[in-house]
């Protein structure tokens, strides 16, 4: 028996398909009549914000749950940083440089999938954005290592479409940012963060305000590129002002190639899901 003949009462989808059936009058054809749960001008309601919040959060939830994904392991990273073979059309000569961190991303998701597949591809799954630059080398390295990695896009006004490279039934789409991020960090086992702008900054940044205030426990945290990472942010005048305390900058590592990362990552306990009592995101 199913989850769904679990009970005695009808269920949504018979009943879905008896409203087809009924007699077209005026009073089925007002929008009052249709079943809620299929009136997408009732669900795009402002009122209705709660409830699709509610929806986005449990979508992914529920399908992550369904292959048995444990733990995963994230790369933030540039959408703008292109291949090495792609260096050439770079806007900048500074992103043509920055394209080495391509091939370090995949090689990182390659290294991390091959002993995923050791845990049937439930643990340390590798998840990005699903979108182009870093996100894409992630994926790409997974699919190259024969295992599956989760792609969780947001709908963007230049239209950003999953790569393809992301497992296709683990390609997720997000309309609130906040619920994308929050999948994010549910299950992270570490966070590696390659160059990049602005929503790189602002994932980073959310990751290590909750390990910093305690409502996310102490994950290892990698920063891709030493030089570009300490030239974007003054880590230590932040320290010298007092804004934050010189511990905090001990919640980050930088390094500078996959093995390295990988290293770093396996001699860590934070590295496994042993979390005892602290709280996930």
């Amino acid at each position: 028996m199913t989850q769904d003949d679990a009970h005695p009462l009808p269920r949504a989808r018979d009943d879905i398909e008896r409203v087809r059936g009924i007699p077209d009058t005026p009073q089925t054809r007002s929008p009052t009549h249709r079943l809620a749960f299929v009136d997408t001008d009732f669900l795009c309601r402002e009122e209705l914000r709660p409830v699709r919040l509610q929806l986005e959060l449990l979508k992914a939830q529920m399908a992550l749950d369904e292959r048995g994904i444990r733990s995963t392991v994230v790369m933030f990273g540039g959408a703008r940083i292109p291949a090495p073979e792609n260096a050439h059309l770079a806007r900048t000569p500074v992103l043509a440089e920055l394209s080495r961190f391509y091939d370090e991303a995949r090689e990182f998701a390659r290294l991390v999938t091959l002993q995923s597949r050791a845990s049937g591809n439930t643990e340390n799954v590798i998840v990005t954005g699903g979108g182009p630059g870093v996100m894409e080398a992630g994926n790409r390295g997974a699919e190259e290592a024969g295992g599956i990695s989760i792609g969780l896009n947001i709908v963007l006004p230049h239209e950003q479409a999953p790569n393809r490279h992301v497992t296709p039934d683990l390609s997720f789409n997000f309309h609130y940012f906040a619920i994308r991020k929050m999948h994010f960090l549910t299950r992270a086992n570490a966070i590696t963060v390659f160059p990049g702008g602005f929503g790189t900054l602002d994932e980073l940044f959310e990751a290590l305000t909750l390990i910093q205030t305690g409502r996310m426990s102490p994950v290892p945290i990698l920063l891709f590129g030493r030089d570009f990472w300490q030239t974007v942010i003054n880590w230590d005048a932040l320290a010298d002002a007092g804004t934050i305390s010189d511990e905090d900058l001990r919640l980050f590592k930088y390094v500078e190639t996959a093995r390295e990362a990988l290293s770093l990552i396996e001699a860590s306990d934070a590295g496994t899901d042993k979390r005892g009592t602290a709280t996930r995101p």
